[in-house]
């Protein structure tokens, strides 16, 4: 007769301890995340297998996977955490509520925007920024270089770029139809009598008759579409470039070159630390920089005036923050090369905190005016007017002595449309930074005014 076995307590979690000895916890491991939601092998036990059993019966290469797989569902469970998206950094990175920005910093130096993951972007808004990026990567630029560079063959339509001077083109094998580049006509009808190998006769009184104007339409635009793309192009990966060096440069003086610099002038690495705020200064504005000229590229063509200021105070920006780059590589470079201390030093750290607090002070009013949308150029059409209007609010900032602070790049000819309203004050023409009336020459480099 059957008989209803059942276990003593005991015996069941015997029969437990063996199932999990036997590799049910490291099979569930090695099966990837889902090793978190285990249970109890016991179909009528709905216990779950935690860290701590995990702990008792799993080996050190299971246990440094179930931990893994713990701390990413932490950082993906938890919307105030995420990953950082550099290539091979393994930081979760926690974001701050209020702080103001969706620009955060990993530990591994990389900056990133916590809104899109793409990197740290201000002032241009997530939008622009991904259909930059798309523009950058798509085909539709290739498309437009083509029909820019290229006409369809006559006979196989396929394009054809002319790489020589004369209008005599033969396609490529296995076609190698011959035809003017013009009038795309047969060349056997081409001769001494159309206009020979450069010019075309034919084309030119079909073009007065409008035979080409819609082709050429097309090809005018994709042309000027190209151009304009190409030359904020051009621009953003500059800056990309330059802030690339300048993150090079600022390793390589953090690694060896301020401990020489320190050794050479006498002085405490401590008392270097400006040096290395300029070159994190620079860093900083060219990412900025190049951010504008995907902002530019999107800018509406029809508001002239916020076009025109834009222009105006990017080439303020630009202008000084090469004066800062100049100046902590080139000026700094002299005194690297040096033998003995230099007595004009402290005249440097003078001039270079100076161009760095003025070109911080522009940048941040710089960004803060376009990620507001230039709302304040209004309806304005002159440059000097919009100059006026929102350059002195909005990138004049203050200095201490409580006056208005100019622009970078401001001179002192230029001074009342770049934030010198005030007749107290004097540009310097080297620095830009703002002076006192009576003083004869700059606070901040010792440049001479000029009366």
């Amino acid at each position: 007769p059957k008989t209803d076995i059942s276990f003593p307590v005991f015996q069941r979690d015997a029969i437990l301890i063996l199932l999990l000895q036997s590799g049910y916890i490291s099979t569930a491991i090695n099966d990837g995340p889902g090793c978190l939601m285990l249970r109890c092998p016991d179909p009528s036990c709905s216990a779950a297998v935690g860290q701590d059993m995990v702990n008792l019966f799993a080996s050190d290469e299971d246990k440094g996977k179930y931990e893994r797989y713990l701390c990413r569902s932490y950082i993906e469970d938890n919307r105030k955490t995420k990953w950082c998206p550099a290539p091979g950094c393994e930081y979760a990175v926690e974001f701050v509520v209020g702080s103001g920005s969706y620009d955060v910093s990993c530990g591994c130096s990389y900056g990133f925007c916590w809104n899109c993951t793409e990197e740290a972007h201000r002032p241009v808004d997530c939008s622009t920024v991904s259909k930059w990026i798309l523009k950058n990567s798509a085909e539709s630029e290739n498309m437009n270089w083509i029909l820019a560079n290229s006409k369809p063959c006559p006979k196989c339509k396929r394009p054809i770029e002319k790489n020589q001077g004369c209008m005599h083109i033969t396609c490529t094998p296995p076609c190698k139809f011959e035809f003017c580049w013009l009038c795309l006509g047969p060349w056997s009808d081409h001769g001494e009598r159309t206009g020979g190998f450069y010019a075309c006769n034919r084309y030119e009184a079909a073009r007065q008759e409008g035979a080409f104007d819609d082709s050429e339409r097309r090809r005018e635009m994709a042309k000027n579409s190209l151009e304009r793309y190409t030359h904020y192009y051009e621009r953003w990966a500059a800056n990309q470039s330059s802030r690339q060096k300048a993150l090079g440069d600022l390793q390589s003086l953090q690694n060896d070159k301020l401990e020489k610099l320190s050794d050479i002038q006498s002085q405490p690495e401590s008392q270097l630390k400006f040096i290395i705020e300029a070159w994190l200064q620079i860093v900083e504005c060219r990412r900025v920089l190049k951010w504008t000229y995907a902002y530019g590229y999107y800018l509406p063509d029809h508001e002239h005036a916020k076009r025109q200021f834009f222009e105006y105070v990017q080439g303020e920006a630009e202008s000084g923050l090469e004066r800062l780059h100049q100046c902590a590589e080139k000026e700094l470079q002299i005194y690297l090369d040096a033998d003995c201390p230099s007595k004009d030093f402290n005249d440097f750290r003078t001039k270079l905190a100076g161009l760095t607090s003025v070109t911080r002070n522009y940048f941040e009013n710089l960004v803060r005016a376009l990620e507001s949308g230039l709302n304040d150029v209004g309806a304005h059409t002159g440059q000097g007017a919009c100059s006026k209007a929102v350059s002195s609010k909005n990138l004049g900032g203050k200095s201490k002595s409580g006056k208005n602070k100019a622009p970078v790049g401001a001179s002192k000819s230029g001074s009342s449309t770049r934030g010198m309203d005030d007749g107290n004050i004097w540009a310097c023409d080297q620095c830009t930074f703002a002076n006192p009336r009576s003083a004869r020459s700059c606070q901040v480099c010792d440049h001479q005014q000029h009366r």
